[in-house]
């Protein structure tokens, strides 16, 4: 969607906010011998208490107010009865809704001590979003973002998931632009516009450049690598880009 008004701004930094809350009470909550099912029913509550709603289950009926992904799930993982265990790579994906208004996001973290390349790789999905970031203004170019991206994870010795994309969001989960790739794309391209709202998702793999679907029909995995996701939804202003979801 194209921000224009006081009640876009207002409505999409509330949900925004929300997601951003619930997000990191479920990293804080995230310990050795939780379940993902666990942190999901907390999620759910705080859906609820905020008068908001899950985007996942509300949009597309997923089995799950949240997305909790674990070491060889990239993404859309099913919060289900899987324990978690100390040095796991976890993924928390939150989006919702509130008066129409959409946000998503997401990060990826290793629970207390793990393997060196985990915490690597978690490093630099966030370097990678803060160096797309400095191309989400009006006037740039779309590919520029995911060029930044790559860039970075190529300077670190690693890549990017390629099937896996950012997109447009506002009024709907999914819109317009339907791909904000992590490479360069001048294939899908376009002229980002002043109020544009985007969620833009950096995953640096260990090696991989492609997800597959598992049996369940939702979570994505891989088959070596793992994979490190870091998510915000940005409006861009000719101002600067305001994360709505930090």
């Amino acid at each position: 969607m194209i921000a224009k008004t006081e009640e876009d701004f207002k409505g999409l930094k509330e949900i925004g906010e929300i997601c951003g809350a619930i997000r990191n009470e479920l990293i804080h909550c995230t310990k050795p011998g939780v379940t993902t099912k666990k942190l999901d029913e907390i999620a759910g509550q705080l859906f609820e208490k905020a008068g908001a709603h899950s985007a996942p289950k509300g949009e597309y009926n997923f089995p799950g107010y949240t997305c909790i992904s674990i070491n060889e799930e990239v993404a859309h993982g099913i919060p289900r009865e899987r324990t978690i265990q100390e040095g796991d790579l976890v993924n928390i994906d939150v989006s919702g809704s509130k008066n129409g208004y959409f946000a998503d996001t997401g990060t990826s973290f290793v629970v207390g001590k793990g393997e060196m390349i985990l915490q690597k790789i978690c490093d630099v999905a966030k370097e990678a979003f803060d160096a797309g970031l400095k191309h989400a203004k009006p006037g740039s170019k779309k590919s520029e973002l995911g060029k930044a991206a790559h860039n970075v994870a190529k300077q670190h010795g690693l890549t990017v998931i390629k099937n896996l994309t950012g997109h447009g969001i506002g009024r709907s989960i999914h819109e317009a632009p339907e791909h904000i790739f992590n490479f360069h794309s001048p294939w899908d391209d376009e002229t980002l516009k002043n109020g544009m709202v985007i969620a833009f998702e950096p995953f640096i793999s260990t090696s991989e450049e492609e997800v597959f679907q598992s049996e369940d029909g939702w979570t994505f995995l891989t088959d070596e690598s793992f994979v490190a996701q870091y998510e915000h939804t940005i409006i861009l202003t000719k101002e600067g880009p305001i994360i709505t979801t930090l």
